[in-house]
């Protein structure tokens, strides 16, 4: 008890949690790249909210000091002895109204005529002066004595067409005031990027919940494994399998049933299920999600066994699961089988009748009249072995023969009377006897259900077989076969019998359609001489 203990404590220590699902990572992903895009974008809009607010400053102060040195108050001042008297007072005016750093007036040589700090009046203008002094306008970013700016230099010329430049007019903007316009804006930047990443991650949680809900919370690891099993599972198993989704349309088709019905997977899926050649009744029941269970198909060449369960996951119905098996040879073995059962049960209600007549000739011989009893038996045995010897010397295949003697036995218990033609002649079979008995079993026994019940009925046999050719020919008292309806009765499924079931309906003229199809045989039905039905078969050569 102690070794078990510590091994499922070492068990449980080695247990390895859980990785986590594919949902997860993938909103883990969704949330890191947001976030990355979110601070990009803040970064972006910082630095381009910079550059704009340089460019804003650069044009306000150009704007500015063209304005300035147009006006005719500096034009005159200039030309006075003492331009300092004017243009200071003036400049600082237009230096508080505009909300610029400074307003600088100054000779055309850069010495100032104003100032925000009247100590510099006088002194040399600090940056480049040059291209104003050849009459161009200009702007540049410079640390003068108010510090780090953005200022523009535009001339003052003497008059409106004039080219002499007289004097030099500057305006600047600091740097630090354009720092703060830019954490002025930063809350609008800020908001707008915590918004863009609320979105983003409601978005991403949105897309994982849906994410979750398709791949029911798996990890990558686990639906890697579960395709790779999955896959190896529908490819090692013998039977076929068919997913049809809960729209009718098929999502899966393995291997074995591509064979069984003769289907490729590339082209089948997607299509309806309608198209993949089964019967109508067991389409219709598919689509409509009822079970089914063992139903008997006869399909191309096969006879094929089909099973249907409705799939769920979590209380949501996903479609229908249909499972295939090839019975073909089964089938054939089974008909045989009841070719056999048939013929032993004749056997028996013969051996009843053995038995009457037999007590019926001990009475008769107890009674003393034993010429009646010989007669009697002598009748008896004439009827018996007539029919026998017919058969033996008609029929020269025992299988043929004994099927024969089985269904002449059944149908007289039915009340059905039973004659094979005296010209038939069986002296071999182009096809084996499985399927001889298919072919010859079925159509005896459907023209025998048809005679039975009738005014005469009757049911006549044409049979001449040899090692390369076989022709069959049956008729019946039936009420025969529509015109409209002859095309069909090979089908799967065509029946004239009232059966709401699945199972076997319709299945012996299919699988005599099947045998002549296989054997390059053709098949005709009409009416016959009886007043029923007729149904020829012919196999081998000129078939």
């Amino acid at each position: 008890m102690t070794a078990v203990t510590a091994a499922s404590s070492r068990w449980d220590d080695a247990v390895v949690p859980r990785p986590s699902s594919v949902a997860r990572q993938i909103l883990l992903w969704q949330v890191v790249v947001v976030c990355v895009l979110v601070l990009g974008g803040v970064a972006a809009a910082w630095f381009d909210a910079r550059a704009d607010a340089t460019a804003s400053a650069r044009q306000r102060a150009l704007d500015l000091a063209v304005a300035v040195a147009d006006s005719p108050t500096v034009r005159e001042a200039v030309r006075t002895t003492d331009p300092s008297t004017t243009l200071q007072p003036f400049a600082e005016q237009v230096r508080r109204d505009s909300g610029t750093d400074f307003v600088v007036i100054m000779s055309r040589d850069g010495i100032r005529y104003s100032h925000p700090d009247p100590a510099n009046i006088g002194k040399r203008f600090l940056g480049s002066i040059t291209q104003a002094q050849a009459g161009r306008t200009y702007s540049e970013e410079y640390v003068g004595t108010l510090g780090p700016s953005v200022r523009a230099v535009v001339p003052v010329r003497a008059g409106a067409g004039d080219d002499d430049v007289v004097a030099l007019v500057s305006v600047g903007i600091r740097t630090a005031k354009q720092r703060d316009e830019v954490v002025d804006a930063l809350p609008r930047i800020l908001g707008a990027a915590a918004l863009a990443a609320l979105v983003g991650i409601l978005g991403a949680w949105l897309i994982h919940r849906r994410l979750r809900r398709q791949t029911h919370g798996l990890g990558e690891q686990e639906i890697t494994r579960m395709y790779e099993y999955y896959d190896a599972v529908l490819r090692a198993v013998r039977e076929g399998l068919v997913l049809v989704d809960s729209g009718g349309r098929v999502s899966l088709v393995n291997r074995e049933a591509e064979r069984l019905l003769d289907v490729e997977a590339s082209r089948a899926v997607g299509r309806d299920v309608a198209e993949l050649g089964l019967e109508p009744t067991l389409t219709d029941a598919v689509r409509a999600g009822g079970p089914l269970s063992d139903v008997v198909v006869a399909l191309a060449d096969r006879v094929l066994i089909v099973n249907a369960a409705r799939a769920r996951w979590e209380g949501r119905d996903v479609g229908t699961v249909l499972t295939v098996r090839d019975r073909t040879e089964l089938q054939g073995v089974t008909a045989e089988l009841d070719t056999v059962r048939s013929l032993a049960d004749s056997l028996r209600s013969q051996s009843h009748e053995t038995a009457n007549r037999l007590h019926t000739m001990v009475s008769l011989v107890e009674m003393g009249r034993t010429q009646e009893a010989v007669e009697f038996a002598t009748h008896e045995m004439r009827l018996a072995q007539g029919l026998t010897d017919q058969m033996v010397a008609a029929v020269e295949e025992p299988v043929v023969s004994a099927l024969l003697l089985g269904k002449s036995a059944q149908a007289h218990e039915r009340g059905v009377r039973l004659d094979v033609d005296p010209g038939s002649a069986v002296t071999g079979l182009p096809l084996g006897p499985h399927d001889a008995v298919t072919v010859l079993g079925n159509l005896l026994d459907n023209a025998i259900d048809a005679a039975q019940g009738t005014a005469d009925a009757t049911v006549a046999v044409h049979l001449h077989a040899s090692d390369t050719h076989l022709d069959v020919v049956v008729e019946d008292s039936g009420p025969g076969i529509p015109e409209d309806a002859r095309e069909q009765v090979f089908e799967r499924g065509w029946s004239t019998k009232v059966d709401d079931r699945l199972h076997g309906r319709g299945l012996g003229l299919a699988l005599v359609g099947q045998v002549v199809r296989r054997h390059g045989g053709s098949v005709r039905v009409g009416s016959g001489a009886l007043g029923g039905a007729m149904v020829e078969v012919e196999i081998g050569e000129d078939a």
